[in-house]
């Protein structure tokens, strides 16, 4: 009788402690997942790597991901309220150049992905639509490309961005050229044209130029200026303009490939002035690709120039090559890698993966060794840095040179251009 109930009790119970170690192992299996997934820190990159936008978009993407790396090969970020190391996981979207779809993606990576921040809005337009989520979801935001000073004046908290302001661009490009007419190599009283793209962008850079020269009114002369939207296919009626004004100085704020269509353009006017700007395009290698030596002599304000004199500058060059294949293009990767480090910085100061304390350490970060002019990277009260420019122009056979503020420059400017 016992062994039939012993046998009886076995027949029951042996099912039941199978499921029982079944279940316990799926809670052990989910845990698990639970458990890998709070040790990583996930942060959003929203970037176009196609439409009009995608060549910068790819080479900030680039310099975000190398920071990455390098951050994930030294063991990650040290999160205090863990006691350990975390790995940063990128969480990237491509926005095909749609402001719409980049607001979206933000959107997304704030909430859906739960990101700890997002590095996103290459240019103004993608900056400003992306600009709106990062307060109503409470998640710091970086923008290592959208410069203009409006995003940055809505009184918003989470908002942070690497890119100077637009308006001290072309101010900085009015200090620039004066320093020619102050060396003699242009006269005083010469005229400027002025072709700005229809964007916060172009209004800013349009200030910046005004600006200088009213405070310098016996330097310079404003004798045109007009808009022109972006994507344009045909520039020939605002260029006749530019011609029938007869300026000295054509300066024009424009993005890639509207520098690429309008200074091929421009060359079949058969206009020449004494000294021509596309604002922060001029040594982009695809423009020199398309354009040849139509693009010798041009001159860029730009946020960063791989030939600054810093040490950093030269570790980073050969890091992006051996990591992406191809030298940095312009000033599109450093900003981006700086955004990148400054967030991590920010992260292992705040000691924990809460947003709001991110957000804060953000606030009072200060990056050592940054490859951005002035080498020390800080965000001021409305969330952007604040730092110089430099002008490049660029030479004949495809080389380029710093050629302000001379205590960066690594060639002198050629002034006026010289004329065929």
């Amino acid at each position: 009788m016992r062994t039939s109930n012993f046998s009886r009790f076995l027949k029951l119970s042996l099912p039941m402690a199978l499921a029982l170690i079944t279940v316990a192992a799926l809670l052990a299996a989910g845990w698990g997942i639970v458990a890998a997934a709070g040790d990583e820190i996930k942060v959003g990159v929203v970037m176009p790597i196609t439409g009009r936008e995608a060549k910068p978009g790819q080479y900030q993407k680039e310099g975000i991901e190398l920071a990455i790396k390098q951050i994930n090969d030294a063991g990650g970020i040290m999160i205090k309220e863990k006691g350990k190391k975390l790995p940063v996981k990128e969480i990237f979207y491509d926005d095909a150049s749609d402001q719409s779809k980049s607001a979206g993606l933000a959107e997304r990576a704030m909430t859906t992905d739960d990101v700890v921040a997002v590095i996103g809005g290459y240019s103004t337009a993608l900056g400003e639509a992306e600009s709106v989520m990062p307060d109503r979801y409470q998640t710091p935001w970086i923008s290592p490309g959208a410069g203009a000073s409006k995003i940055y004046s809505h009184g918003y908290q989470y908002i942070f961005g690497t890119l100077s302001p637009v308006e001290l661009m072309g101010y900085t490009t009015g200090e620039f050229l004066g320093s020619l007419v102050d060396q003699g190599k242009l006269k005083k009283g010469l005229a400027i044209a002025l072709a700005l793209e229809n964007t916060d962008h172009g209004v800013d850079y349009g200030n910046g130029i005004q600006r200088w020269t009213k405070e310098h009114a016996d330097y310079f002369r404003l004798v045109f200026s007009e808009k022109f939207e972006l994507g344009g296919t045909d520039f020939s009626g605002l260029l006749q303009k530019v011609k029938s004004a007869k300026a000295d100085i054509f300066l024009s704020d424009a993005h890639l490939q509207d520098y690429i269509t309008m200074q091929r353009q421009y060359t079949q006017t058969g206009m020449s002035h004494q000294m021509i700007s596309y604002g922060a395009r001029g040594p982009d290698a695809d423009a020199r690709k398309a354009l040849g030596d139509a693009t010798n002599y041009i001159f860029g304000c730009l946020w960063w120039s791989k030939k600054l004199p810093y040490p950093q500058v030269k570790k980073f060059n050969a890091d992006y090559q051996a990591f992406t294949g191809h030298e940095p293009d312009s000033w599109y990767a450093a900003p981006a890698y700086d955004a990148m480090r400054a967030l991590a910085q920010a992260i292992e100061q705040a000691g924990t993966l809460n947003k709001t304390a991110i957000r804060d350490a953000l606030r009072k970060v200060e990056l050592k060794g940054s490859l951005l002019p002035g080498q020390t990277l800080r965000f001021g009260p409305g969330g952007q840095v604040q730092l110089s420019f430099v002008i490049v122009q660029n030479m004949p056979e495809d080389k380029t040179d710093i050629v302000y503020p001379k205590d960066a420059a690594t060639g002198e400017a050629v002034a006026p251009k010289p004329q065929k």
